[in-house]
């Protein structure tokens, strides 16, 4: 099967009667409907779509897909709308989910058709592990939101003339693979009204912590609280190629030609049809011309005969192997000797659109454009590519003891080097920076500069001011301003971090409170700032880039936190990763960060390291 074998269908067709018999996937969520809500995350997930609904046609039809009603006589719910989907569906899988489900996973149609496919099962349903009344965790299977292989209609069909209803009832003799996801929140509907005006409002940050301790918020949680806040932009403009570099797509580039254009020759060598080779003598052909790369002779070998082919030349007609040069067993007087067995029918021939077909994406959606990349967009012919706009961030340093470069230092007074440090991380993003300098501990003055920065910027990154001395504002004025997510972290270097969102004259950006230490603020920021910056810009990249290596030295580690050690890592004579620890951990030894090639992580369930265990590490390279 192929990448675009997969069709979608909506459930819509229900009654509502929990929700006052209204069409549930029309009701107003968050500045659109439930149904569009659902839609912008299933659509880019399969080929077509399709929306299963009795009534209210036309304002289905509005958001851009075909509308399908039920065929069987009399309510049949989700069921009869599957039975119609599978009868006018064109491709070989059909994925199914409902329209009040406005949290769908992003991934559930690839994730439930690699299971189908590596089972060879039947049909593929999304399952999640959930507490029941005891607390003990049961698996909850979730069939509206499955992948199925569209020979099931005949036993859909039977179930359904048997009288039966039940959605899973009819899956009884096929074989159902079944795909655990962790996130049992994405797969959660709003059946009533109450339900649908408690998550209509904006979500309070404070509601996705939960019962944790904001003021001792585990590194896990802190980052899954942030990954499932913060949105991507939604500005999107044209750029010329070469302007593309380091931006983030906006949408698919679609190859207008497939490449190669033609089957052409992979070797420097000679051209001819596969089928006269000899397993067991030499073959000889005559050498009747040359085509060269760009230019074709035009000749077209017959039986007996040969061109010689240079790599990338089109590959003449008749022709489907090509032998190179050097294993040529002889060539004299346009005569080519070729051994037995030196080559295969087929060899070294490129097909057309082997890289890429033409109507297929070359580059998807949210990838950060790199060099490679501007090469392959110029190869299809494509002068201009959509992006998205540059995520705008405004930072700042605070603290009346520092002073910029240049500046006489008083005493007890330092440099601001943080500013530096995060200039030099925003930048390698490919952020738009709003440097606001250094703000004084003063109420006012951070209040100020924070509506600023609110203004100006998507997102606001500061250093110091976080932790729990007297002078330290921050937490305070965000409160004021908006709303704290957390405020210590159990991690070290970089306990005290901030998380939240604040608004000013009808502006929001989000607030990353970092630490004051030097090394607190790289660590922080390439764990927890860094992940939400990439999401806010829509790219699709990895959070973590993590290898494994052995640790040469012992490491004393306590339980219950999470900790990052600056570290070198190197290869052993045996060919593994090694990492040695840099020394002194200090969180002001900016040195330290310099020394070191790597982070190694230690999560919170690790105690003491020994010799020759292996951890985690984080290179630095290309990061920080």
């Amino acid at each position: 099967m192929s990448d675009n074998d997969v069709s979608g269908l909506i459930f819509a067709g229900g009654r509502g009667s929990r929700m006052g018999n209204v069409d549930k996937g029309l009701q107003p969520f968050r500045g659109a409907t439930l149904v569009a809500h659902v839609l912008q995350r299933f659509a880019p997930q399969v080929t077509a779509l399709t929306i299963s609904a009795n009534r209210s046609h036309e304002a289905y039809a509005s958001l851009g897909a075909p509308v399908l009603a039920d065929e069987l006589g009399g309510f049949a719910g989700p069921l009869a709308g599957l039975q119609a989907g599978l009868r006018r569906c064109a491709t070989p899988l059909l994925a199914t989910v409902p329209c009040d489900s406005p949290f769908l996973p992003d991934n559930l149609v690839q994730r439930l058709r690699d299971a189908l496919l590596a089972q060879d099962a039947d049909l593929a349903l999304a399952v999640t592990m959930e507490a029941d009344d005891s607390g003990a965790a049961r698996k909850q299977a979730h069939p509206v939101f499955s992948l199925m292989k569209t020979h099931v209609l005949p036993r859909l069909d039977a179930y359904l003339a048997r009288g039966g209803r039940k959605m899973d009832g009819w899956h009884e003799g096929l074989k159902v693979a079944e795909v655990l996801f962790t996130d049992a929140a994405a797969f959660r509907n709003i059946n009533t009204r109450e339900e649908l005006l408690a998550e209509d409002r904006v979500h309070r940050l404070a509601d996705l912590t939960g019962d944790l301790d904001p003021g001792a918020m585990p590194v896990r949680q802190a980052r899954h609280v942030i990954e499932r806040f913060v949105r991507p932009v939604r500005g999107v403009e044209k750029v010329a190629l070469r302007a593309a570099l380091g931006r983030v797509l906006a949408e698919d580039v679609i190859s207008p030609i497939s490449v190669p254009a033609h089957d052409n020759s992979a070797m420097d060598g000679f051209a001819f049809d596969g089928a006269q080779l000899s397993a067991d003598h030499p073959t000889r052909l005559k050498v009747i011309g040359t085509d060269f790369a760009g230019r074709p002779s035009g000749l077209q070998p017959g039986p007996g005969q040969c061109l010689r082919i240079m790599t990338g030349a089109v590959m003449p007609a008749g022709c489907d192997t090509v032998l190179p040069q050097e294993h040529a067993a002889g060539v004299e007087d346009d005569c080519l000797t070729i051994a037995p067995r030196s080559v295969r029918p087929g060899d070294n021939r490129r097909l057309r659109g082997e890289d890429l077909m033409a109507g297929r994406p070359a580059l998807a959606a949210g990838k950060i454009v790199r060099p490679a990349d501007l090469g392959l967009i110029a190869s299809l012919g494509i002068a201009e590519v959509p992006v998205r706009r540059r995520l705008r961030v405004a930072f700042f340093s605070t603290g009346d003891e520092l002073r910029s470069v240049g500046e006489p230092l008083a005493q007890g007074c330092v440099y601001d080097s943080n500013r530096y440090t995060l200039f030099g991380m925003l930048t390698r993003l490919g952020c738009e920076l709003v440097d606001m300098g250094i703000v004084k501990d003063d109420p006012a003055a951070l209040e100020a500069a924070l509506r600023d920065a609110c203004q100006s910027a998507d997102a606001i990154v500061t250093s110091g001011g976080v932790s729990a001395g007297a002078a330290d504002y921050t937490r305070d004025i965000m409160a004021r301003l908006g709303e704290v997510a957390f405020w210590t972290i159990g991690m070290r270097p970089g306990r005290p971090m901030a998380f939240g969102r604040i608004g000013a004259e009808g502006h929001e950006a989000f607030l990353f409170g970092l630490p004051g230490n030097p090394v607190a603020v790289m660590v922080s920021f390439y764990f927890f700032a860094r992940p939400a910056l990439l999401r806010m810009m829509g790219a699709d990249a990895p959070a973590d880039l993590l290898v494994q290596a052995r640790c040469a030295e012992p490491i004393r580690k306590r339980q219950g936190r999470t900790e990052f050690q600056r570290g070198v890592l190197s290869i052993a004579p045996d060919g593994s990763r090694e990492v040695r620890i840099t020394g002194a951990q200090g969180s002001g030894i900016l040195r330290s960060m310099t020394e070191a090639n790597c982070i190694v992580v230690l999560p919170d369930e690790c105690g003491n390291v020994a010799a020759g265990d292996l951890v985690e590490v984080l290179m630095f390279e290309g990061l920080v």
